[in-house]
């Protein structure tokens, strides 16, 4: 039976982090009991004052030893890139990992951090989950829940549409955005190499209908701004990239199965012109009936529409922290977890 609350450490507190923070302190369901920082000039403040919130009476600490000597039901790992030793001695130490990176599904190719992984947790008598909207939602878990009401399926599309624009902060430097077509196309692109990470959604999707992925093949385009264009770290000039499209596709029985499109895009004044429009995810299933799928942030009550990806990637993790604290010892998948039942979602 699901308890009635459940004792939750906050591991970080960037822009994911912060996002549970305020969920942890708003819901009845779960006792926020640790914050874990990397900033010093986080450290020993109140958690809702680092995120905006009332206070928690939970100060921040970087001390890790001391935080995973906290008693807690599970660690919401929020780092954008995993340490697996760190996470591993969190399970170790009798806690369940829900993360937001990491191992979202078993492949061949991350077979080796898997094992570590299901180690721990078989020492710990724990589980771990990753989630986040993609992966983890829109990309494996939406398009095999609408799969559902299909009869026949030729090829499966995803779209993730990013208006960069709408946190330039977080996307410009570190996706190349404002360098020369040859100079991005010469050095490593975060997206392209997120492959790996991509390719476990793909498999996750061709496996649950049953088929086998046979390889994995990457494309890449870029756009150049026809003007100059502003962001609020600064400008992209014209004639530089701004607007990205990787296309990834899993292969099955000879032909693609899985498509993953990628598009990130600083403004529709680019050449050549894509009309990305605002951040969303498009599925599209190609079969009997070809079938179609858009999810999108609506305006809240002043109008505005403020940019959902970080509140969707915390609360797709967050929402299964019940179901993977009572699951089995071990990595725990979608499939594993079945319907997630989210707690405290309806107040006030």
């Amino acid at each position: 039976m699901p308890q009635d609350r459940y004792r939750v450490i906050q591991w970080t507190t960037g822009r994911v982090g912060s996002v549970a923070v305020r969920h942890f302190a708003d819901n009845s369901a779960f006792d926020l009991v640790g914050v874990l920082v990397t900033d010093p000039a986080k450290v020993g403040k109140d958690a809702g004052d680092i995120v905006g919130a009332a206070p928690t009476g939970v100060l921040a600490t970087d001390d890790v030893a001391a935080t995973i000597a906290l008693q807690a039901d599970c660690v919401f790992y929020t780092p954008a890139r995993a340490d697996i030793d760190v996470i591993c001695r969190l399970l170790r130490s009798g806690k369940n990992v829900v993360a937001t990176s990491s191992y979202f599904y078993p492949t061949e190719s991350n077979r080796p951090g898997v094992e570590k992984i299901e180690a721990a947790c078989r020492d710990g008598g724990t589980s771990f989950h990753a989630a986040g909207i993609h992966p983890g939602y829109a990309g494996d878990l939406l398009p095999l829940t609408l799969a559902r009401i299909t009869s026949k399926i030729r090829k499966i599309e995803i779209y993730e549409i990013v208006d960069v624009l709408t946190d330039a902060s977080d996307h410009v430097d570190i996706m190349g955005f404002g360098h020369t077509p040859d100079e991005f196309l010469s050095v490593p692109n975060m997206l392209g190499q997120a492959v790996p990470v991509f390719a476990q959604s793909m498999a996750m999707i061709v496996e649950g209908l049953g088929k086998t992925v046979e390889k994995v093949t990457s494309e890449l385009e870029i756009a150049t701004a026809t003007k100059d264009i502003p962001h609020e770290t600064g400008v992209v000039r014209a004639g530089t990239v701004a607007a990205q499209h990787h296309e990834w596709s899993a292969w099955t029985d000879g032909v693609p199965l899985v498509v993953f499109h990628a598009f990130y895009a600083l403004s529709d004044d680019i050449e050549p012109s894509w009309n990305c429009g605002k951040t969303r995810y498009r599925i599209l299933i190609e079969g009997d009936p070809s079938t179609e799928l858009t999810l999108e942030g609506m305006p809240g009550p002043n109008g505005a529409c403020a940019h959902p990806g970080y509140t969707w990637t915390a609360m797709a993790a967050i929402n299964s922290i019940p179901d993977v604290c009572d699951a089995e010892p071990g990595l725990v998948t979608h499939f594993d977890l079945g319907l997630v039942r989210p707690l405290g979602l309806v107040r006030p």
